[in-house]
């Protein structure tokens, strides 16, 4: 006799982006107000961990830090002065910096009552979110994105991970922070290639979600070339926004279906920044993987001409480029390596492969089959616009 017992458990999470400017400064209190005091009254616990360019752009940070926590009638209590990494991608190729920030929570009496508090890029808050999330099962969580692409997007989502075995984010958790700020002052020094990179993933979400800001990116696109601060902050807000909203109401906020939906032009993306051994950046990978897919949907008939064109001027307008060499390696066998990217991206999720098409701005739909010969024949012709010259099949 088989028996059972089933009980449907709801766990509410409070998602909570903040915008603001120098939030370590005497005059600004939303940190003091985020931390509740200890259960005792006394001050809560808080690990901050810096990436070690952020903290090089800004040499007086982690005194900032320091002197942030040290005024009187703080409720954070800083255990040690801020812990540099290393960012970029290599902050999530190894465990190293998981296994120091575990280290550090278990020496410094970090609880689930405490903090960890992270300053740096998409991958370094990855990283540092993995740490968070399974140390003692979870320790609160607080993200300040220092990149336009983890501002617009990454920084304030519920993913966490490192890369493994050559896959993007494959050891990883879902856990949503206890909060994000994102401080505008953190963009100003930083490159051009890193400045530009959030606007690929506002042109990501706009495309699929909402064609009234596709509208509004395209009237800014000069503005936006030019990185002119109000309008980088207005297009880096819309787009947070919108990625929260898909967490808050798609009913799949951890992924436990096949599909992402927010990951158009991601397979190719991620695909292409393993095959460049992360020569290529994230932001750079989905400028290619935006382009290849639109342009696939213009040739399956989804998509107008006009349209798909429009899509593709945008994305070289705001200085991104639609083609690069690797999307067209093949091996010996004439097999084309980006399209091995496919057969991941389905494995990562499980279940059949669902890949993110637009058939109009503003509308992106599922499909569960590729044709391979039209998206060879899609990555070929963005090579002869990106390089007019007679492309060898």
């Amino acid at each position: 006799m088989t028996t059972s017992i089933e009980r449907t458990i709801t766990v509410p999470f409070a998602h909570r982006i903040y915008f603001t400017r120098s939030v370590f400064s005497s005059q600004n209190h939303l940190l003091a107000g985020l931390i509740p005091r200890a259960v005792s009254g006394s001050q809560a616990k808080a690990l901050v961990v810096i990436d070690q360019g952020v903290a090089e752009a800004f040499p007086t940070l982690s005194d900032q830090v320091v002197s942030c926590f040290s005024r009187e009638n703080s409720p954070i209590k800083l255990v040690r002065p801020p812990l540099l990494a290393t960012g970029g991608e290599a902050a999530k190729q190894s465990s190293d910096l998981v296994d120091e920030l575990h280290r550090q929570i278990d020496q410094q009496g970090i609880c689930r009552h405490s903090y960890l508090i992270a300053i740096g890029g998409g991958a370094l808050l990855d990283a540092a979110g993995f740490a968070s999330a399974t140390a003692h099962r979870g320790v609160r969580h607080i993200r300040l994105p220092t990149t336009t692409l983890s501002q617009a997007d990454g920084g304030v989502g519920v993913k966490n991970g490192i890369n493994a075995f050559g896959k993007k984010n494959f050891i990883g958790t879902f856990s949503p922070p206890f909060a994000v700020i994102n401080d505008s002052d953190f963009l100003a020094p930083l490159p051009p290639a890193e400045r530009r990179a959030g606007l690929i993933e506002a042109i990501k979400v706009a495309l699929i979600r909402d064609a009234a800001f596709f509208e509004e990116i395209e009237r800014s696109s000069d503005d936006l070339a030019r990185f002119e601060p109000g309008a980088m902050e207005d297009v880096i807000r819309r787009c947070a926004e919108l990625h929260v909203q898909h967490i808050a109401e798609s009913g799949d906020p951890f992924e436990f279906g096949s599909a992402r939906p927010l990951d158009f032009g991601h397979w190719a993306a991620h695909k292409m920044e393993q095959m460049s051994g992360f020569r290529i950046s994230h932001g750079a990978a989905v400028s290619l993987g935006i382009a290849l897919d639109t342009l696939y949907s213009h040739k399956k008939g989804m998509l107008s001409d006009d349209v798909a064109e429009r899509v593709l001027t945008l994305i070289q307008k705001l200085g991104f480029s639609i083609y690069d060499p690797l999307m067209s390696q093949k091996d010996p066998t004439d097999n084309w390596h980006l399209l091995d990217g496919l057969e991941e991206f389905r494995e990562h999720l499980g279940g059949e492969l669902t890949i993110t098409l637009l058939d109009k701005i503003g509308r992106g739909v599922e499909v569960h089959e590729i044709d391979a010969g039209l998206m060879r024949e899609s990555i070929l012709d963005l090579a002869h616009r990106f390089c007019p010259q007679p492309a060898a099949i």
